[in-house]
């Protein structure tokens, strides 16, 4: 049943994921596909941007949210990387996912979003409230605004460099 559901939350079909999250109440939704180095279904989901299957897989009591395919990364991260912006809107919503969590290659959701220019999840995480990390200025592997510079994404840099300066509110008493 498990590879019924992932193959269903692959291919969009929204109808069948509900079918089956319907009938079959034990299914194991955080079932890896070894052949697909691990992803998961709410990994899938986000990597192909069906959000409307990303709502469904949140609201199901066993659903581990930062569950992480065999790179070591989480759905968050996947959706960040990909550009899914509508699956991060529907994550961000979701306390129980970490946001700053790293891959195993040492890269963070942030960064990816900002190398690869996803300026509308960047826009969407601050409007969120949600940590964001920017990690140590000249650090490649973690320098969020470094990664967008590498990455040629000049209006990301000039969103990031904003909120870095904006961000910094006064200590209370």
């Amino acid at each position: 049943m498990e590879k019924r559901l992932y193959l269903a939350v692959h291919r969009g079909n929204v109808e069948a994921v509900k079918g089956i999250l319907r009938d079959n109440p034990n299914v194991n939704v955080n079932w890896r596909d070894d052949e697909k180095g691990g992803l998961i279904a709410l990994g899938s989901a986000c990597m192909k941007d069906h959000d409307a299957i990303v709502s469904l897989l949140l609201v199901h009591p066993d659903v581990d949210v930062n569950l992480k395919n065999y790179p070591g990364e989480s759905p968050f991260f996947i959706a960040c990387a990909r550009g899914s912006t509508s699956c991060v809107r529907l994550l961000l919503q979701d306390q129980r996912v970490i946001v700053n969590e790293p891959s195993d290659y040492g890269r963070t959701p942030l960064w990816q979003a900002a190398n690869r220019g996803h300026l509308d999840i960047l826009k969407w995480w601050i409007a969120s409230g949600r940590e964001m990390d920017l990690w140590t200025p000249g650090d490649s592997m973690t320098d969020v605004i470094g990664g967008a510079k590498k990455g040629g994404q000049t209006e990301v840099m000039t969103l990031l460099g904003r909120f870095k300066s904006d961000a910094v509110l006064p200590t209370l008493p």
